[in-house]
């Protein structure tokens, strides 16, 4: 009943929201949204057939499973082994044994024809007339399959492996030209059933034990060609590939990670995948930020307060670097408790095509707190600068703040608020100050499996967000309701 109660308000203050900042347009918006027939040009979400006699529930193996057949197997391995080396040793004492019991017997046991019983301990004791050859042929065919099998079922025991697959229904209540969603990152299009991301992961994590690691992210949807721009240096050609990169863990102190490839940047308070935020839609500082790297970071964790991270770059979302320039970088994190924590990042070096002269300079603040076990805050502030090709100076500032109060472990509110002020239009395209105000309802179906409703107004001081053809007006509405499933070898 409380989570129930839970849940009702929260749709009804988004409900009440939704209210007061569509009032005057909200019955139009509705009535040509039902009367207008919408082209057959936007892809259908993907489905999947399913064939019920395809996949058995009882031929499922999981991970634990497998890890459990690897153990049961190498047991069984050394007690055969145990078994043949006290066989092998009974047999060998056997006639000694014999001949003992001869010169010590009483000429009346000889006489009955007894002699001496060979005795045998409990539990795994052999007696002589064990026969040796087939414990042999049974260790031999074991080890066999031991070998046969290690290679995959090794695999699976070192790598996990997970997916997910996110998709969403979004209605804008500007109707705008193109059912394109102005300055949103992933919840791009308008009145439209959307696959955002399917995703498979790979990762084999390490440590100074097991120094070497790995990642690698398989993408497909709309996601993989936002986040990778468009020619040879936005990464095209490699653009299924959302991070792939080697790891290493070199023998110094507590061990410096070093990781060399595609990865997300650290730049932010949000990531690529949904189900990791505390909202469905991204914020205007996301969407204008970097997405990805390429190149070097090295890792060092002093103890568990202090972190320090180094980065060697191509730039931003360039999977080839587009001038002569390198992009350096820091990030330090602070953790003094386990319920703060600050992480600055640095980012700096040239990101004009062609031009290694003017340097962009980017700082990254995030900073987290949990109030209590229901109650989290999240901040972010973002400053930078840049030059445009005419040699125009530009800077932009932007900040966030995030809730999230989760009133059981299924059903949570998240309200986010934000202002993006692109001073000089270098990261829009035109000078203005965004804002954004987001509430997000969502509700757990099972561990793995995620809904969230979402009311997002969006406004500017300049005419920014398309409505109709050659209509562009200064505020959006919109409505969204998000579907994440998610699945992982190790378990959710």
């Amino acid at each position: 009943m409380h989570a129930m109660r839970a849940f009702g308000w929260g749709l009804r203050m988004i409900a009440a929201l939704v209210f007061v900042f569509t009032a005057t347009g909200f019955g139009q918006a509705i009535s040509r949204g039902s009367s207008a027939t919408r082209a057959a040009d936007t892809p259908p979400v993907m489905t999947k057939d399913v064939n019920k006699d395809a996949v058995k529930p009882d031929t499922k193996v999981d991970n634990t499973e497998l890890l459990r057949i690897v153990t049961a197997l190498e047991e069984r391995v050394k007690e055969l082994e145990t078994r043949l080396a006290a066989a092998e040793a009974a047999k060998s004492q056997a006639p000694m044994a014999v001949a003992t019991a001869a010169k010590t017997s009483t000429p009346n046991s000889i006489v009955a024809g007894t002699a001496p019983a060979a005795t045998a301990s409990s539990g795994n004791a052999i007696t002589p007339q064990v026969d040796i050859a087939e414990l042999r042929k049974e260790l031999d065919t074991l080890k066999e399959e031991q070998k046969k099998n290690s290679g995959f079922l090794g695999f699976f025991r070192d790598v996990e492996v997970s997916g997910l697959v996110d998709g969403y229904y979004s209605y804008n209540f500007n109707r705008p030209d193109g059912s394109v969603n102005t300055g949103r990152a992933f919840d791009a299009y308008d009145n439209s059933f959307s696959l955002n991301l399917a995703k498979l992961t790979l990762e084999k994590k390490n440590d100074l034990a097991n120094p070497l690691g790995f990642k690698l992210d398989v993408g497909f949807g709309p996601t993989v060609d936002i986040v990778n721009g468009p020619g040879p240096f936005g990464g095209q050609q490699v653009k299924n590939l959302l991070q792939a990169y080697l790891s290493y863990v070199v023998p110094v102190g507590n061990g410096l990670t070093v990781d060399f490839g595609k990865f997300v940047t650290p730049v932010g308070a949000e990531v690529i995948e949904t189900k990791d935020n505390y909202n469905y839609t991204r914020s205007f500082m996301f969407a204008y930020g970097p997405y990805y790297h390429t190149g070097f970071r090295g890792k060092y964790t002093v103890n568990s307060k202090v972190a320090f991270t180094g980065f060697l770059l191509n730039g931003w979302d360039t999977a080839l670097d587009n001038n002569h320039g390198k992009t350096y970088g820091m990030s330090v994190s602070f953790t003094p408790t386990s319920k703060f924590a600050i992480t600055e990042t640095y980012l700096g070096g040239p990101e004009q095509a062609g031009d290694s002269r003017p340097w962009r300079n980017f700082s990254d603040t995030v900073i987290s707190y949990v109030a209590t076990d229901k109650l989290t805050f999240l901040g972010n502030i973002d400053y930078g600068t840049d030059k445009f090709v005419t040699g125009q100076k530009g800077h932009w500032f932007a900040s966030a703040v995030y809730l999230k109060y989760a009133f059981n472990n299924r059903f949570a509110f998240s309200p986010r608020y934000e202002v993006f002020d692109d001073h000089d239009g270098f990261r829009t395209g035109l000078p203005q100050t965004l804002q954004e105000f987001t509430l997000t309802q969502e509700m757990k179906l099972t561990n793995n499996f995620i809904t969230r409703f979402e009311f997002r107004r969006d406004w500017s001081n300049q005419d920014f967000f398309n409505k109709s053809v050659g209509n562009v007006v200064r505020s959006q509405n919109t409505l969204l309701i998000g579907l994440m499933y998610s699945w992982s070898s190790r378990g959710q």
